[in-house]
């Protein structure tokens, strides 16, 4: 299959580089240097494109989502900070009637915490002697601050019941690739549960698993949906 990567820093070079033992053959490696206001995303360079992977920045990345569609292109989106525009992109893909998947984290570890962290937060939803915090570290180079990822988990904690306040806070600093770090406190005992990431690999992978999945499909998934579809007995 053909892949085109939308966004060429460390996680764009990192996916370049594993493509292939996922069974794609890289066709395009579009920037801010050769893709500026989205010229290089033409129907003639993206007429054999199977899947495209987007980890741009949050300047660009609703116009390439929107750019992909027109196109046809299913798409995979790793960049953060453009959540508010999230019902307007699932109004394109259905419209456009391509595959889409979305996550603030590809790691499978990171989607197994979601489910984690869901699952206390429902338990101690109506222990109200229980208060709960989010923190979180990346690299000093991240632009956002709290992270997708740090969101997203808040958010799971608040629709699996838990309505008390979340005390959320994040740090910036050196070359951490990302930790993340969810509790639960009482006057009795605490509850800490927590993710650190050592390298972007887990993350490329990921991005790489959810394109093969992508791939000739329709709709709109988050990254969490594909990888724990109920298993077909046989």
């Amino acid at each position: 299959m053909n892949l085109a990567l939308l966004g060429y820093g460390k996680m764009g070079k990192m996916i370049d580089g594993l493509a292939p033992e996922y069974g794609f053959t890289v066709v395009h490696r579009l920037d801010e240097h050769n893709n500026a206001g989205q010229s290089a995303m033409t129907p003639a360079n993206f007429a054999e494109v199977d899947v495209a992977i987007e980890f741009s920045t949050p300047e660009v990345c609703f116009e390439n989502i929107q750019r992909l569609a027109e196109l046809k292109v299913n798409t995979v989106v790793g960049t953060t900070g453009w959540l508010g525009q999230m019902d307007a992109v699932k109004k394109m893909v259905a419209a456009a009637g391509t595959g889409f998947v979305w996550s603030p984290n590809y790691s499978v570890g990171v989607n197994v915490f979601f489910r984690l962290v869901q699952e206390a937060a429902r338990l101690l939803a109506d222990e109200k002697e229980y208060g709960a915090w989010a923190w979180e570290i990346h690299h000093h180079t991240k632009k956002d601050a709290p992270s997708g990822t740090l969101l997203k988990l808040v958010e799971d904690m608040k629709s699996a019941g838990y309505a008390r306040a979340i005390d959320v806070s994040a740090n910036r600093a050196g070359a951490h690739p990302g930790t993340h770090e969810i509790g639960f406190d009482s006057a009795a005992d605490t509850i800490t549960l927590k993710h650190a990431a050592r390298s972007r690999e887990g993350f490329a992978r990921g991005a790489l698993k959810a394109a093969q999945w992508v791939a000739g499909k329709k709709g709109f998934y988050e990254f969490s949906e594909t990888l724990f579809q109920p298993k077909r007995k046989l």
